[in-house]
């Protein structure tokens, strides 16, 4: 296929894996990029050095484009964005922030970058500050989320009827029929990410993929609004939660219950009573671990079945 996504990140097939904490290292990111998607390097659960290391390695594991997930929150950012430019990446995706803040900065040393966003306020601001393209996640995605709840269905084109970039759809897109759900709605791309946290060469540990696989209808829920909004699987630190806002938790104690570590502690280190497990709602459709180019194969030739039937319907 050729569209703006394809042809602007140079991919035979417009599926962009997320940039995952804890689960996106350099082995996932060149897989999918070899795969003939867009592969991302998570940054937001990586030390500067760590961070070099993984491009370079993603570098040495695929000759096709890849790029970097950056939280514009980090605290070292600055730190990562001048190895982003040292180590040539030509592609960022930014999020959890404003995307005025560096994509000048970026655009300005040749980088292509595209901002995750929740609502049309910040996707018409992508568009103003001249972002190449956005990321519009619905309430069904995994991890931090935004606190509008809207889901995919009804965020693609809201974002669409306010902004003409070239956009991708995530949350919830866990087959090739919901992908073609996305480009119905108005979508160029779909980004995936629960999928490919449970794929092989994910980085995230092997307990936490397993649990995915168990993780059944309802399994997750979108909690900590007052800190940041995070979806996570219902385990024994999920109930804590719950428990802490049956007595009228407030902040602090919010805060200090979540501590600090936990989603390395679940998702890295497969602790899955005390860690902090984010995943999508679509994990309740992920029943085993695959390789990320059988994923992505599957995902293509669903979207292109669906297209078929959708054609003889009409």
């Amino acid at each position: 296929m050729k569209n703006r996504i394809t042809e602007l990140f140079k991919i035979e097939y417009p599926i962009i894996q997320a940039g995952m904490i804890w689960c996106s290292g350099w082995e996932l990111a060149s897989a999918v990029s070899n795969a003939g998607g867009l592969g991302l390097i998570g940054s937001g659960s990586m030390h500067p050095e760590n961070l070099r290391h993984h491009i370079q390695r993603c570098k040495g594991a695929t000759t096709k484009p890849f790029g970097v997930n950056v939280p514009l929150l980090y605290p070292e950012i600055e730190k990562i964005m001048d190895i982003i430019v040292d180590e040539g990446v030509k592609i960022v995706f930014t999020s959890a922030g404003n995307p005025a803040t560096w994509t000048q900065w970026l655009k300005e040393r040749g980088i292509t970058v595209v901002h995750v966003v929740a609502n049309t306020k910040f996707a018409k601001k992508c568009q103003d500050v001249g972002v190449d393209a956005i990321v519009a996640e619905g309430f069904e995605a995994g991890g931090h989320n935004g606190r509008e709840e809207t889901t995919t269905m009804c965020l693609i084109p809201m974002v669409r009827e306010v902004c003409n970039l070239p956009l991708i759809a995530a949350g919830g897109i866990g087959s090739g029929s919901a992908m073609a759900a996305a480009f119905c709605l108005g979508a160029e791309a779909v980004q995936v990410g629960s999928l490919f946290a449970a794929s092989e060469e994910s980085s995230a540990h092997a307990h936490f993929k397993k649990a995915i696989t168990e993780t059944g209808d309802g399994g997750t829920e979108l909690t900590l609004k007052e800190l940041v909004p995070v979806r996570l699987i219902k385990n024994a630190f999920y109930k804590k939660i719950q428990e802490a806002y049956s007595r009228d938790a407030d902040t602090e104690e919010l805060k200090t219950l979540l501590g600090h570590g936990r989603a390395k502690k679940g998702m890295f280190e497969g602790d899955l009573v005390e860690g902090e497990l984010e995943i999508g709602q679509v994990s309740a459709m992920i029943h085993e671990v695959k390789p990320a180019a059988e994923i992505l194969n599957n995902l293509w030739a669903g979207f292109l079945d669906t297209a078929q039937k959708l054609g003889k319907l009409i």
